[in-house]
């Protein structure tokens, strides 16, 4: 996996442009779609609809309760991160409902983005046991709410069972360079990863 210079916008590599399909996944109102819209270089694919009084005995609302649309297929995005890595964004639906539809939504893809908002870390336990399962390399990526609180990283680490090799980074879902970042790091980890498949033993 040859991806140097992916992290300088505008700085071809040699070769052709690679197309690279990542997963944006984590639990209900975590933030995915959010950052699909954020950070994609055109306007995304989305899938939301209207949360009704039908699916108040279904869909968790707990510490989300202002949440009034929920992703019920997949959000869609993509973005440049150099003349020759194109990053294709799959944002997973968050409901337990909806969750057949991940395994056809993991096929072909080389990494993943789990959000987690630290009020509610519970709501992303099955995204980042999906990962494991899948055996997706991924980043965890924790959205600043308003009303978050500043946990340290390595708090967080410890209560979600993250192993030291997988990156931990806080961002806002809203904002396009923090969300860039986010994938920055993702790539970077999937290239150390495939690094360290080569050396010897």
């Amino acid at each position: 996996m040859d991806l140097k210079g992916f992290d300088r916008p505008g700085s071809p590599t040699s070769g052709e442009t690679r197309s690279v399909k990542v997963m944006i996944a984590g639990g209900f109102g975590t933030g995915k779609t959010t950052m699909v819209r954020s950070v994609s270089d055109i306007k995304p694919l989305t899938t939301e609809e209207t949360l009704t009084q039908a699916s108040a005995d279904v869909d968790h609302l707990v510490g989300v309760a202002d949440k009034t649309q929920t992703t019920v297929s997949l959000d869609f995005g993509k973005i440049s991160l150099n003349d020759t890595l194109m990053l294709y964004l799959f944002g997973t639906p968050g409901q337990e409902r909806f969750w057949f539809l991940w395994n056809g939504l993991f096929k072909g893809a080389l990494g993943a983005v789990v959000l987690v908002d630290t009020r509610r870390l519970a709501s992303s336990f099955r995204a980042i046991e999906e990962m494991e399962r899948q055996k997706v390399p991924f980043v965890i990526a924790l959205n600043v709410f308003p009303d978050s609180r500043d946990y340290p990283v390595e708090e967080i680490r410890d209560a979600l069972d993250i192993p030291p090799r997988t990156p931990v980074v806080t961002f806002d879902a809203r904002d396009r360079a923090a969300s860039r970042d986010v994938l920055v790091t993702l790539i970077r980890h999937l290239k150390d990863r495939s690094t360290a498949a080569l050396e010897p033993r």
